[in-house]
């Protein structure tokens, strides 16, 4: 990598750092901590039993050395671990509004990451497209979240297509302990309904599903050439046409319903995030309707 690209990466790794910690500092932090519990309850004591205590949690061992029941402690186990997988195929660069969905996921991310390490928890990334690019395992600390923002920043959309069911499928074989994973990405991938329901059994998945407007509502504007970034395929449409207009977002609406019923199925919850507005306000929504849903 040549010094000047190196140079901009790290100053943009500065901008997205001072970025993402306003926001933890100014929305997230409590809700994040609240709506996102550690991996279960550990063992911190013993003491006399009262009535009233759950004589579940008798210490039958104390208890006989001492002819007093005891009962244990617990406290909740707060570490958590989280993994961003981030979809980096070629339809992630599309973007006409403030940014492109690529950038809008960066973002998102270098949010969570530095939510994550406040909260003391650790955080791993996975970059995919039709298949996995890059796989940093969890681990804590400011360093290395800026280290996992910099592989952020340095990937170039690939000309590839979108295979989620392959990155959940690399994720299952190298991430074997519990975590909180959110998937980035557009979604628009051959079939993963399978991966994705055996994914959430063993972790808490969480999909942040990124949308464009003109992927939505076709403007009126003439005959419009459209390529897919992935395949590469051109399309003309003529949008002056208000049948044409209507089916396109009848084609964006099915799509959408579908992707819906995967994720209702397997039991992920879904927040959708735009390109053309702030992402602060819904990912405190987000976060405050996941904690009362606890």
């Amino acid at each position: 990598m040549a010094a000047r690209e190196l140079d901009e990466i790290l100053r943009e790794v500065r901008r997205v750092q001072i970025q993402a910690r306003r926001q933890v500092n100014d929305l997230l932090a409590g809700e994040y901590a609240s709506a996102f519990k550690g991996r279960g309850m550990e063992f911190e004591s013993v003491r006399e039993y009262v009535p009233g205590d759950d004589i579940r949690t008798i210490d039958w061992n104390v208890t006989a050395r001492s002819d007093v029941p005891f009962i244990k402690t617990f406290r909740e186990e707060r570490e958590s671990t989280i993994v961003i997988a981030v979809d980096v195929s070629a339809s992630s660069a599309f973007g006409t509004a403030i940014r492109s969905k690529l950038d809008l996921a960066i973002e998102v991310a270098a949010v969570l990451m530095f939510t994550a390490i406040r909260n003391n928890d650790k955080v791993g990334l996975l970059l995919f497209a039709d298949d996995v690019v890059r796989y940093v395992p969890p681990c804590k600390g400011r360093g290395s979240v800026l280290r996992l923002i910099r592989e952020l920043l340095s990937v170039e959309p690939i000309h590839k297509t979108t295979d989620i069911a392959k990155a959940l499928q690399y994720l299952g074989r190298v991430h074997h302990r519990r975590c909180i994973l959110f998937v980035l990405s557009d979604f628009m991938s051959h079939d993963f309904s399978r991966e994705l329901s055996i994914a959430n059994q063993r972790h808490d998945c969480i999909a942040f599903v990124l949308r464009d407007p003109r992927e939505e509502i076709l403007p009126n504007v003439g005959w419009i050439a459209f390529q897919d970034a992935e395949t590469g395929r051109v399309v003309e449409l003529d949008s002056s046409r208000s049948s044409v207009r209507n089916w396109y977002a009848e084609q964006a609406r099915v799509r959408d319903e579908q992707l819906n019923e995967v994720l209702r199925r397997a039991q992920v919850e879904r927040l959708t995030l735009r390109t053309d507005r702030p992402y602060s306000h819904d990912l405190q929504l987000f976060f405050l309707a996941r904690e009362r849903a606890r």
